[in-house]
């Protein structure tokens, strides 16, 4: 795998803080990482010693509370913490494409509201190996190159296989080979177990596939990744698009969100192409749960109103899900109604809220 380096990312209030490694990690599919991050914690509150109950690493939350990576089924058996004090690090086997996501550390005390997430967290981007084919003016022979949109270590040991049968003098990413359609050819990197087959012939790309991480509930300002994948060679280019947008999103196979927005909603496709053809993927919608936007209150009817007669108040507020309404008399407490809609039959001279 592959470590993009960052500056160390410290993230914190008062006692209380998060530091990961590094804010950006680039690994590829099949293989494994590991997230490293140290924390601190207030030591004492309000004359009570600070006990660690819990510490969690989570991708997704589930009625606004964070999903464990070790119970979400989307990582069974492939999860592993390492923790000691003050120090946590995170291990995932196996990498998949459906990995790609935004991974945040939790501390959870003994202390009345003592839990903190580091936050923004770690983000993780999976890639599959490609073979792409070299052209040259000698057409009986080509020069494959095992490729990978991660950036890999200067000496990384590639294996290459010719119909499944492992190739022992081939160690390099570049592999010249004869123009016979009717051999296949695939590389893999030492250590992982991500493959590409290559078959000697040029074809357009198949249909794409299309993924959305995390595949859970998406709230507005968490980070979401898209990732689009097609079987073509020589590789496919991509290019990300949504719907009533003419604009392309993005131009590779993953698009990422750090900090979605209610704005982003909607159906997203992505193109696959090569000098060979092109092909759009089937659409993929993406909806956002926010907070609830500033109420508007109207009421009807907008004319005169008459003391003793009967009057319509609506509340409107954007939100998903639908925001739940409560109405409220100025210097009241209590609640008058529930309901976008509050009517009153012999009205008097009142004034009315509605927090939402």
């Amino acid at each position: 795998d592959c470590v993009l380096q960052s500056p160390p990312l410290i993230q914190g209030q008062n006692d209380w803080g998060v530091t990961y490694s590094s804010t950006e990690i680039c690994a590829l599919k099949g293989s494994t990482v590991e997230i490293n991050c140290t924390y601190t914690y207030q030591s004492r509150k309000d004359g009570h010693d600070t006990e660690v109950n819990k510490t969690i690493w989570f991708t997704k939350l589930s009625e606004k509370q964070p999903v464990d990576l070790r119970t979400d089924s989307d990582y069974q058996d492939r999860v592993e913490y390492s923790c000691s004090e003050k120090s946590c690090s995170l291990r995932i086997t196996d990498l998949r494409e459906s990995d790609s996501a935004e991974y945040k550390f939790r501390i959870i005390t003994n202390q009345p509201g003592g839990s903190y997430t580091g936050s923004p967290g770690v983000t993780l981007r999976i890639t599959d190996l490609q073979v792409q084919v070299n052209t040259s003016s000698d057409t009986s022979w080509r020069e494959l190159n095992c490729h990978s949109s991660c950036q890999l270590p200067d000496r990384s040991s590639y294996i290459w296989y010719k119909n499944g049968q492992k190739i022992q003098s081939q160690t390099s990413s570049f592999y010249s080979v004869p123009n016979n359609k009717e051999v296949s050819y695939s590389c893999a990197v030492k250590g992982t177990k991500s493959t590409k087959i290559y078959l000697n012939h040029n074809n357009a790309p198949k249909l794409p596939s299309v993924l959305v991480s995390p595949s859970a509930e998406i709230v507005e300002g968490s980070s979401v990744t898209l990732t689009c994948s097609s079987d073509a060679n020589p590789a496919a280019n991509y290019t990300w698009y949504k719907k009533n947008e003419d604009s392309p999103k993005g131009q590779e196979g993953i698009y990422h969100f750090s900090s979605i927005s209610s704005e982003d909603r909607g159906s997203y496709s992505c193109k696959s192409e090569n000098q060979y053809g092109e092909i759009n993927s089937s659409s993929l919608f993406i909806d956002i749960q926010y907070a609830p936007r500033l109420p508007s209150v109207s009421v009807s009817p907008s004319a005169e109103i008459v003391e003793g007669s009967s009057v319509n108040l609506t509340c409107s507020s954007d939100a998903n899900p639908a925001a739940n309404y409560t109405w409220y008399k100025e210097n009241e407490d209590s609640p008058k109604a529930s309901g976008q809609i509050f009517t009153i039959t012999d009205i008097r001279s009142e004034v009315f809220t509605t927090p939402v």
